[in-house]
């Protein structure tokens, strides 16, 4: 399992699929979370605005990623 990092609260479904070079680009992430082809902590996710915290797992293609905080959230 790979790991991202984030210094956010959260980061969006889309933006961690790029985040992750799992897609390249916002147009790509888009179609493939609405295809169906996403899956956020097991379950399939339709919303390319899904919000994910840090411990959260999501997986596309075959790779999973967990999202981790650097700890230094911005305010």
């Amino acid at each position: 399992m790979t790991n991202i990092q984030i210094s956010d609260e959260y980061i969006k479904l889309g933006q961690a699929l790029k985040l992750a070079a799992l897609v390249s680009s916002g147009i790509e992430a888009k179609v493939v979370i609405q295809d169906g082809k996403v899956k956020v902590n097991g379950m399939t996710d339709t919303r390319r605005g899904k919000k994910l915290y840090p411990s959260d797992v999501f997986e596309y293609n075959g790779q999973q990623i967990r999202v981790e905080s650097t700890g230094e959230h911005k305010r």
